[in-house]
């Protein structure tokens, strides 16, 4: 009897103890199983609205031909290219976003070298230098509009008045900026309201310099000319281009500035612009989705550089 007992407890198998690729697997989902509501949330948020904007670009769909409805390959996609207003609204596109994204790097290197020496006050400076970037786009565009480029009652005319009144003139000029320089009215309120993100991102380069290297320079006779040209602007170059990389995805989609500053008109309507009458005023859904979709496109070749210029940079920065 106790020997068929022995018998059966040996037959009785244990099963094996896991191995290491195994618990590293379990591990890792341990790990990844809380991000999975925010991953699905996303995909239901993101990428199934452009999927279905995807599919609806490639249909002959328009809300006032309903009966028309059905498949049209590319020819959406070869009207946006081939539209007059569609391509004078890509030239505007990428004119407004250059002269944004230089002028507003320009301005924030010189500040940022600025706010880079120590002064009293300097903190109560940067933070007063932040301010437009924290404004809510539609609030800047407003004030841009109303506040300083009305003929009647903005700062603008208001300074004219006053500068033709210490020269003793009684008729001073009352132009109107919007009418004059469309185009020139919205860049000049994003460069305000950019400036100090490129601002923030130059003075975190400057901060991050070798400071002993830059102090054996000037002790060896450097000019501030020479230290700036072969030393600060080299270490700046990553943070330029990061700049310029992150503020044109964000500016080539500025819908609000040129809505409220001109609604589109004297030729300053983007591809947004035109993206949004496309859909709500032809209700063109087909050939607006197929514009939205080369601009999101762009956008994504725009974000793949930025995201590689991020690696590098924290590559080089590891390498310290």
């Amino acid at each position: 009897m106790s020997t068929l007992v022995e018998r059966g407890r040996d037959d009785v198998r244990t099963p094996p103890p896991p191995t290491d690729g195994a618990l590293r697997r379990s591990a890792d989902w341990a790990r990844r199983a809380p991000l999975l509501p925010a991953l699905i949330f996303t995909i239901v948020v993101t990428q199934l609205p452009f999927i279905g904007t995807l599919v609806i670009s490639f249909m002959d769909w328009n809300a006032y031909y309903p009966d028309e409805r059905g498949f049209t390959g590319f020819s959406n996609y070869a009207s946006v290219l081939t539209d007059v207003n569609m391509r004078e609204a890509i030239v505007t596109t990428i004119v407004l976003t250059t002269v944004v994204v230089l002028v507003s790097l320009v301005l924030g290197m010189g500040i940022a070298l600025l706010l880079d020496r120590k002064f009293l006050g300097r903190g109560a400076v940067r933070t007063m230098m932040i301010t437009p970037f924290l404004v809510v786009p539609v609030a800047a565009a407003l004030l841009w509009k109303h506040a300083l480029f009305n003929p009647e009652y903005g700062l603008l005319n208001g300074m004219l008045t006053w500068v033709w009144g210490l020269f003793g003139s009684d008729n001073p000029p009352q132009p109107d900026w919007i009418t004059m320089a469309p185009l020139a009215s919205i860049e000049v309120s994003l460069i305000w309201q950019w400036t100090p993100f490129m601002m923030l991102i130059l003075l975190a380069g400057l901060q991050s310099r070798p400071l002993d290297v830059i102090e054996a320079a000037r002790i060896d006779g450097a000019s501030a000319w020479q230290i700036f040209r072969y030393m600060t602007f080299p270490h700046l170059r990553r943070y330029l281009e990061l700049g310029a990389l992150l503020g044109a995805i964000y500016i080539v989609q500025t819908f609000d500035a040129v809505f409220v500053i001109t609604s589109g008109g004297l030729g300053t309507a983007n591809l947004p612009y035109v993206i949004y009458q496309t859909f709500y005023t032809a209700h063109d859904y087909g050939l607006a989705s197929a514009a939205g979709v080369i601009t999101v496109i762009g956008t994504i070749a725009i974000a793949t550089l930025a995201l590689r210029t991020v690696s590098t940079l924290f590559q080089e920065e590891s390498k310290r």
